[in-house]
């Protein structure tokens, strides 16, 4: 007989396979209802695990979700660090992710010895951590930011602040120029925004000379500087809706034209291709491990559960109010 907690522990999933063929949408849909579940997708998962999900959105807006959500169980559709907060939000739900290998190269490129030891470098400085961060790290930040909000949370500081901001170098050097506040800024970057090959987008752009280019701030300055629009994933979306334009090449993870599609069907959307790679699109190869086979698995077993520690949570839940309590006054 297996045991399912030695199977997490070896793979990060719950690896059973069905005896017979599993209608997986539809056993889906029927085990979230009949457990109260809400299901909370990020954008850049797989399109048909968000046309599952009962909310799709960016990290800003999902904290926001799972902040306010009544069901009994929060099963998270992207990385751990997204599963942390939620968790970090409701101490008393259970949160379940399909699998516990889905990391984040940015939070691995802020580890909390590091980054303890280099605060000290800095003790007169308010600590801003983007979200994409461990709760480790969340429990040694002042305020908790995502690139939708983090210009206006920086902005919101008297201008005198000496701010530190983690861990995304690319985010917070796009920050300072629009702001024109000087941060100590971590030396961390995200894989998939750090690798979008300035070359090959030039060379679409030569091929679509009227497609605009919509770049995340993530991105490194050259790509920057050659896009027409810079913005979170939300904003991204929100622009390819209601701008004119009818060709966009998209730079940031390639789990967004899913929505850009479904919301401007008759618009066409290239995404910006990643240095060294035959591949057309640049994946997050961390979200993509979330599948439609483990969701059900982990629906069924409610297994993997992410398990925090309890005063780590609580020094990690106040960065993260804060930041939701200034992104409502400054209505976002």
């Amino acid at each position: 007989m297996y045991n399912i907690n030695d199977i997490i522990r070896e793979y990060g999933y719950v690896k059973i396979t069905a005896l017979q063929k599993v209608n997986y949408k539809e056993e889906i849909l029927r085990l979230k209802k009949e457990k109260n579940v809400v299901i909370l997708g990020h954008y850049y998962i797989d399109g048909e695990l968000q046309d599952i999900s009962d909310f799709v959105g960016d990290s800003l807006a999902l904290a926001q979700k799972a902040a306010s959500t009544q069901a009994d169980i929060i099963l998270f559709l992207g990385v751990h660090f997204m599963a942390e907060t939620a968790k970090i939000l409701n101490p008393s739900k259970k949160v379940l992710l399909p699998d516990l290998n889905a990391g984040c190269s940015l939070a691995d490129s802020c580890p909390a010895t590091g980054f303890s030891e280099f605060l000290q470098n800095y003790p007169d400085h308010i600590v801003i951590s983007y979200i994409n961060t461990t709760a480790d790290i969340k429990a040694l930040t002042d305020i908790i930011c995502t690139s939708s909000n983090a210009v206006q949370i920086v902005q919101s500081l008297p201008i005198d602040q000496k701010i530190v901001f983690a861990p995304d170098k690319n985010l917070g050097n796009y920050i300072s120029s629009v702001t024109g506040r000087d941060m100590e800024i971590w030396d961390g970057a995200c894989h998939v925004h750090q690798q979008f090959s300035l070359e090959r987008i030039l060379e679409l752009k030569n091929e679509h000379p009227d497609a605009l280019i919509l770049a995340h701030p993530e991105c490194n300055k050259p790509v920057l500087l050659l896009a027409d629009y810079i913005g979170s994933t939300s904003a991204l979306l929100k622009f390819s809706q209601t701008n004119e334009a009818q060709k966009y090449i998209i730079a940031t993870e390639s789990g967004i034209l899913h929505q850009m599609r479904l919301s401007n069907p008759n618009k066409y959307f290239i995404p910006a291709p990643p240095e060294d790679s035959t591949c057309a699109c640049n994946d997050c190869n961390f979200m993509k491990l979330n599948t439609m086979e483990k969701v059900y698995n982990t629906l069924v077993h409610e297994l993997p559960e992410v398990i925090l520690d309890e005063q780590l949570s609580k020094k990690a839940y106040h960065p993260i109010k804060r930041m939701l309590e200034i992104s409502e006054q400054l209505g976002l």
